[in-house]
């Protein structure tokens, strides 16, 4: 049997090894959240609405029909983000919520 693989070239009495080829892989995008601020009956509107234009750079209007949302309905969404992003937005909506003693929540959930 002879010792011929295909795959090796000979080059100045060396065996040079051609790279295989490898299947292909596809890049998935990553996983949207949703940040979810969560009505409750202490914290005030303007407050709310400052939020979504601080944090979540909402412009003014779009902020206050946000925040007429979440107080209707109870929750609201407030943007969609890959993990991290979210992860940062809730954490900064808690931290200024909390600086202010207000009991404003905000979650992330899968979208």
């Amino acid at each position: 049997m002879s010792d011929y693989d295909p795959h090796q070239q000979q080059r100045g009495g060396m065996a040079l090894v051609a790279p295989r080829a490898r299947p292909r892989r596809r890049l998935q995008k990553p996983r949207l959240y949703k940040v979810v601020l969560l009505n409750d009956d202490f914290t005030p509107m303007e407050f709310v609405v400052m939020v979504l234009m601080e944090i979540f750079y909402h412009p003014q209007e779009e902020a206050v029909q946000i925040m007429l949302h979440v107080h209707r309905k109870g929750a609201g969404v407030c943007g969609v983000y890959p993990s991290e992003i979210a992860e940062t937005k809730v954490r900064q909506v808690n931290n200024l919520t909390r600086k202010h003693q207000h009991p404003l929540r905000c979650v992330m959930e899968p979208e």
